[in-house]
């Protein structure tokens, strides 16, 4: 068996952002449990890492034109890290399903779904889906910043756009359009401009003459302000909501876990009011963080609703 101090650094390891030293360790444990005697326990565990390093994605090389356009993000996230309603769980799976099973549905002269547009109020979940279906297909993530796309290059988007759908095509991996809204607002606006309307009719055609093996979603977080042309455009749209009584119960579960102290987490969710996904996770972690560093095996009932107050009253004046 592995020493107290072997599974400490392994259990640290996992949360760290790098892989690297995770294997590291796992392959000390693997030497120990050699030297112990243990040889079909140690030759395993090397399989486990060899099969592993197989099906880890490949993050590609950005090319000069797009940098500060495109971030190249590790997709850490599993499918079971996300809480939220079974429906939206099974669309979810249902995209990962028909990209596996892609040259089946070609046989029968169907493609597989792979433009999605999320939308739904911040911190819901919408980027995190990104992460996990990028883990789940072992695919890079690249997550285009639109904001910067149309600020930094005004007058020129059009031409960067068609960069962007360029790599997607060369480089197979999942793309976030995040901030959506900044290029996909409806044409017929009165404010709209000549050039947005532009980039608007640009990424419309691209997007639809897009025959790209990647999967290509957009994040938008008010889905009212988006032109009616972009629905066609997509295979599917997902709408996000504010976690309801279960899923706040379940988040608090899953983000404190052996922290839970003696409080009925029922009360805790009567009182979180309208706190988005990640403000809830936000709020457990700071508890979780106080526990550790003042040496306490539990989180009272006092401590996380201080979190959660002050989650609440950081949000108060936008809501």
């Amino acid at each position: 068996m592995p020493t107290a101090e072997q599974l400490k650094a392994l259990v640290k390891a996992h949360y760290e952002p790098t892989n690297d030293k995770f294997t590291t360790i796992t392959l000390q444990i693997a030497a120990h449990e050699a030297k112990l005697g243990h040889i079909n326990l140690a030759d395993e565990i090397k399989k486990i890492i060899d099969k592993a390093k197989q099906f880890r994605p490949k993050l590609q090389t950005i090319n000069n034109d797009l940098q500060g356009l495109l971030i190249e993000a590790k997709p850490i996230c599993r499918l079971s890290d996300l809480i939220l309603p079974d429906k939206i769980i099974e669309r979810i799976k249902r995209i990962e399903k028909e990209f596996i099973q892609k040259e089946k549905l070609r046989h029968h002269d169907l493609k597989n779904r792979r433009k999605i547009l999320f939308s739904g109020p911040p911190g819901t979940g919408k980027t995190m889906t990104a992460y996990v279906i990028a883990h789940e297909l072992n695919m890079p993530l690249n997550i285009i910043l639109i904001d910067k796309l149309v600020t930094k290059f005004m007058g020129e988007t059009s031409a960067k756009l068609r960069q962007v759908f360029d790599y997607i095509r060369d480089n197979q991996a999942v793309y976030l359009f995040d901030e959506f809204d900044a290029i996909g607002t409806e044409r017929a606006k009165d404010n709209d401009i000549g050039e947005m309307r532009r980039v608007l009719n640009s990424f419309l055609q691209f997007i639809e003459q897009d025959e790209s093996g990647s999967i290509i979603l957009a994040a938008t977080n008010n889905l009212a302000l988006l032109d009616q042309a972009l629905f066609r455009r997509f295979d599917d749209v997902i709408h996000y909501q504010l976690p309801d009584d279960t899923e706040k119960a379940r988040l608090i579960e899953n983000k404190i876990g052996n922290y839970i102290g003696n409080f009925n987490i029922i009360d805790i969710v009567s009182k979180i009011g309208n706190l988005s996904h990640s403000e809830i996770t936000q709020a457990c972690n700071d508890a979780v963080k106080e526990a550790i560093l003042s040496n306490k095996n539990k989180i009272e009932e006092e401590e996380l609703m201080k979190m959660i107050e002050e989650r609440k009253s950081v949000y108060r004046k936008g809501r």
